[in-house]
């Protein structure tokens, strides 16, 4: 890599906090003026913190100077991925000092190497930062691009595979629901995993968006709620979604608990299940999703997410048609939504009970 000299760490003025905060307000800033969801501004601007540290060590420069060359989106890839070494080991090209200060700094959580999907964030978060800016991404060249996807493959071939969140498919939600029994912290958790499931598998973001204001009720068992801008529809058209038989009257009980005439649908609650006035967190939702797979005693790596690739999993498995729940879930992008669709659909394939559906096959063959 040319300009070597620059490359060399710099940790005798060690970063601190404020220093950082104000290295990324704008930048923060600029993403929440374009219109950014706020979910997606915190981790737009954990990434710029890391962009901001890293550079400031690495390079002696701060963020927003001037447009970053892609050696400097290159050094970003090799410093933080890790490779096969001809030890059989693995390595990656940031610096030990480095390393810990960053992690001093607090914008690092350990030692070691970034996962694959968390560089690549941060690379997406780099080139929107220099689209707002109108300068050359430097995350759109041919070495860029050429390097990432090998640096993906060598990571597959020595089995470093993404992992994904697990899909809540129909028994894992009904094994989370059976645990909502206690008090009006079930009946606010049930009625939160059936709306984001039932309901479309709705994000994070825009269950706690949800007003009561949003809600329509059409009969006993039929309920319609309205989305706003979401991440993927952002043009302000709202656009009203069904909720209908256990979902709408989990609902219904949940709106019962906890009456009110306007604010957030889904409330925290204080000790002793009573409801605060304030809506949940979108990390909350996530929590809930986590302690009633808990409480369920469900293995898996679950998340907020599960609700949403669930949903697309069960509508394959049990052959929804994909138009129907791409209407619902608002998915953009046919190719994103296809991985979960087709997994749940194969689940009850019969290509995939080839030997248990072939006649005569579990008995002994004639003598």
């Amino acid at each position: 890599m040319n300009n070597t000299e620059s490359l060399q760490p710099s940790i005798d003025t060690p970063l601190a906090p404020h220093e950082l905060a104000a290295s990324t307000r704008a930048a923060a800033e600029a993403f929440i003026a374009a219109g950014t969801a706020a979910n997606t501004v915190r981790s737009y601007q954990s990434a710029l913190a890391y962009w901001s540290a890293w550079l400031r060590l690495r390079y002696r420069r701060a963020l927003g100077d001037a447009a970053l060359p892609p050696e400097v989106a290159v050094q970003f890839i090799v410093d933080h991925l890790a490779r096969p070494g001809a030890d059989g080991g693995w390595s990656h090209l940031l610096p030990a000092d480095l390393d810990a200060a960053l992690v001093a700094m607090g914008v690092k959580g350990k030692l070691g190497a970034l996962a694959f999907s968390t560089v690549s964030h941060r690379l997406a978060v780099l080139a929107k930062w220099h689209r707002l800016k109108q300068w050359d991404n430097p995350t759109e060249t041919p070495a860029v691009k050429t390097l990432l996807r090998e640096a993906r493959k060598a990571q597959v071939r020595q089995g470093v595979a993404q992992r994904k969140k697990t899909a809540v498919v129909l028994e894992p939600l009904q094994a989370m629901l059976a645990t909502c029994s206690d008090g009006v912290r079930g009946v606010r958790d049930r009625a939160l995993l059936l709306l984001a499931w039932s309901g479309g598998g709705r994000r994070r973001s825009e269950v706690i968006g949800l007003q009561i204001e949003d809600l329509r009720r059409l009969d006993a068992d039929t309920w319609l709620y309205t989305l706003g801008a979401t991440k993927t529809d952002t043009g302000g058209v709202r656009r009203e979604k069904p909720l209908q038989g256990p979902a709408a009257q989990a609902l219904s009980a949940w709106l019962e608990a906890a009456p009110a005439c306007r604010g957030p649908l889904f409330r925290r609650l204080y000790k002793g299940g009573r409801v605060a006035p304030h809506g949940l967190s979108g990390d909350q939702v996530a929590r809930i999703v986590k302690r009633r797979a808990a409480m369920a005693g469900l293995d898996g790596n679950w998340a907020a997410h599960s609700l949403r690739s669930g949903f697309v999993t069960e509508a394959g498995r049990q052959g929804v048609p994909l138009g129907e729940v791409m209407a619902m879930t608002e998915h953009r992008s046919v190719s994103t939504v296809m991985g979960y669709f087709q997994a749940g659909a194969l689940l009850d394939s019969r290509a995939s009970k080839l030997l248990g559906s072939t006649p005569g096959a579990s008995e002994p063959p004639p003598e």
